[in-house]
């Protein structure tokens, strides 16, 4: 009997001793990687929310801007496709008209049943694709002849090598493929980046060509949501598109801004533009405000003018940290600066 409660006890410590291992010591279990940080060269959206809450705003966030992402590019395909369908031609109508030969006024009902008669229509059956066809006989009353009118053919229907394929795939192999395009972080649209700063998220557009850019992207959803006045979100604050993104240096603000200088404020232009410059800093107090606002205003051809008060053209600068984020919007002020919460209340 000693023996025996001996080893229960020898193989109950045993068993307590597996699970600390497995608990404290996951030797063969994948370890989790956090989300990507945030780095010079990509562009993106900058989005505030309430601190502590950047986990879910930032799942939100994607879900959101994925949301209008689709409606912006489905509204400029369908007015494509309108547009198309304008310019090509409608199809054309047939009629098949009879017309009834008499010679005389007075010998009309003598002719009218000789021609009832003599004109006949054969019907066929359906044929062998299930289609019914119509072959109608007109006959000469002087010659007695029979002309057949038959229906024009129709051409066989060929399928494509790449129709076959795509029949021959199953649902649950589409499924599968996007799921692997999901998890695939280089094929995800929409990729969540790491910056950081308690109470920012950074959401980096993997853009390719054709397709709007962030500020396309944010300029839709602002216009819509103050028409609409739609909740859309439960944690997410100010959105803010970012086109640049570079370290906080003068030289490098300078170097990477000009490809947006060239796109937005042309030197050549017949309608020169009113800008301004917004600037804040989170996380780094290093850097003179003054310097960096400088730096961008400088980098602006001198045929537009700062407008503080009604400028055409806002420049966003956002520093987290040791990076600068570089960015364009337009009615700022009268979208409630961009401020999701306050743009959907409904006192604004």
């Amino acid at each position: 009997m000693a023996s025996e409660k001996e080893n229960r006890k020898k193989t109950g410590n045993s068993g307590k001793s597996s699970k600390k291992r497995k608990h404290y010591l996951p030797y063969n279990k994948p370890v989790k990687k956090g989300s990507y940080p945030l780095r010079p060269g990509v562009e993106g959206f900058f989005i505030t929310c309430e601190g502590g809450r950047e986990i879910r705003a930032s799942h939100e966030a994607i879900n959101v801007i994925e949301s209008f992402y689709e409606e912006l590019v489905g509204s400029s395909g369908s007015k494509d496709e309108q547009a198309e369908l304008a310019k090509t031609p409608m199809n054309k109508v047939t009629k098949f008209t009879y017309s009834d030969s008499s010679s005389n006024e007075d010998d009309n009902d003598d002719d009218d049943d000789e021609h009832m008669s003599n004109d006949q229509a054969d019907v066929k059956g359906k044929s062998e694709d299930g289609v019914s066809e119509l072959d109608v006989k007109t006959v000469d009353s002087e010659t007695g002849d029979a002309d057949v009118v038959e229906p024009p053919l129709k051409k066989p229907h060929v399928e494509s090598e790449q129709t076959k394929k795509e029949e021959h795939k199953s649902v649950d192999k589409l499924i599968e493929e996007e799921l692997a395009e999901m998890e695939d972080r280089s094929k995800r649209r929409f990729v969540k980046l790491d910056t950081g700063c308690n109470g920012v998220i950074f959401v980096q557009m993997c853009k390719k060509e054709g397709d709007p850019g962030p500020k396309e992207v944010v300029q839709h959803m602002m216009t819509s949501l103050a028409s609409t006045k739609k909740h859309v979100s439960r944690f997410l604050l100010r959105l803010l598109p970012v086109e640049i993104t570079c370290y906080t240096s003068e030289d490098e603000i300078k170097r990477a801004i000009k490809p947006l200088v060239s796109k937005y404020f042309p030197e050549e232009t017949d309608t020169p533009h009113k800008f301004a410059v917004l600037y804040d800093a989170r996380a780094n107090t290093g850097i003179e405000r003054s310097k960096v606002i400088d730096a961008v205003a400088k980098s602006i051809p001198s045929i537009h003018k700062v407008d503080l008060d009604k400028p055409d053209i806002y420049i966003t600068v956002q520093i987290v940290r040791a990076l600068c984020l570089i960015g364009v919007v337009e009615k700022y002020k009268e979208l409630a600066k961009f401020n999701i919460r306050q743009l959907t209340s409904p006192d604004q």
